[in-house]
């Protein structure tokens, strides 16, 4: 039963990690790009509009940036877990 708890608060924290993180992207993606592209278009990088960056390429930035930010949240929440497991074991 011990194990069982532990599974559960190791994926009660992945979904945690999971849900702020697509948060975040959908924010990006669908609120930068579409929602609120009006008041970014106002801000030009390089000759764009923000708005039309964002939809182009700022999502896809964010999107791999998240990716690299979930990899390292995991393998700090593995070493975690994986400690406390050797401390049981001993």
């Amino acid at each position: 039963m011990i194990g069982n708890d532990k599974n559960r608060a190791y994926w009660k924290k992945n979904l945690q990690y999971l849900s702020a993180l697509l948060v975040a992207w959908f924010i990006v993606s669908y609120g930068c790009a579409i929602l609120f592209v009006n008041y970014l278009d106002k801000i030009k990088i390089g000759g764009f509009r923000l708005g039309f960056w964002f939809a182009q390429q700022g999502s896809i930035y964010v999107f791999v940036v998240l990716i690299f930010i979930y990899v390292y949240l995991m393998n700090r929440l593995d070493k975690q877990h994986s400690a406390a497991e050797k401390e049981e074991a001993e």
